[in-house]
C-alpha cells in the first residue's frame, strides 16, 4: 500500500526585522509498508531492544513529516513498553531512553519523540499512539 505524504517547507529571510524573501518548497515523498529500516533506525531498535527487553517497540521515522532530503533519519518516535519503567517518573523513563541513544542523539537524530510506559499502562491505554502534530517549518508558525 502507498500512502502520498505532502510536504511544505518555508524559509524565510529577514534582514533588521524585514522579511526580504519566503520561499515554499514542496516535497513529496512515498511511504510504502515495506520500506526497509534505514541504519539510524536499526541502531535505534537493536540499542532500544537490548537495554529494556521491552513487550512492545514501536521506531517510526517521522522524517518523512520535515523539511529534510528524503531518505533521512533525523527524527524519530519510539513507543517502549518495558517492565524496567515500573516506579518510574516518566521524566525518569525519558531521560533512561535519552541515556541509550545518548551517541544518535550526538550525532544524527535532530528530534525524538518517546512514549515511555509499563506493560499495565500500554495495556490500559488500548495500545493506542498519538499521532504527532504536523511540521512547523522550524519557523513556529
Amino acid at each position: 500500500m502507498n500512502i502520498g505524504v505532502q510536504q511544505a517547507c518555508r524559509t524565510a529571510t529577514a534582514y533588521r526585522g524585514k522579511l526580504l524573501s519566503l520561499t515554499v518548497r514542496a516535497t513529496s515523498t512515498m511511504a510504502t509498508e515495506e520500506k526497509q529500516p534505514g541504519p539510524v533506525e536499526s541502531t535505534i531498535r537493536q540499542k532500544l531492544s537490548q537495554h529494556f527487553e521491552p513487550s512492545h517497540l514501536d521506531v517510526i521515522n517521522e522524517s518523512y513529516m520535515h523539511c529534510v532530503p528524503a531518505g533521512s533519519e533525523t527524527h524519530f518516535k519510539v513507543v517502549v513498553v518495558s517492565d524496567k519503567f515500573d516506579n518510574e517518573a516518566i521524566i525518569k523513563r525519558h531521560r533512561m531512553v535519552n541515556g541509550v541513544l545518548q551517541e544518535e542523539l550526538e550525532g544524527p537524530v535532530h528530534a525524538l519523540s518517546i512514549m515511555a510506559k509499563t506493560p499495565k499502562q500500554w495495556e490500559d491505554s488500548g495500545g493506542k499512539v498519538s499521532k504527532s502534530p504536523a511540521c512547523r517549518g522550524g519557523m513556529g508558525k
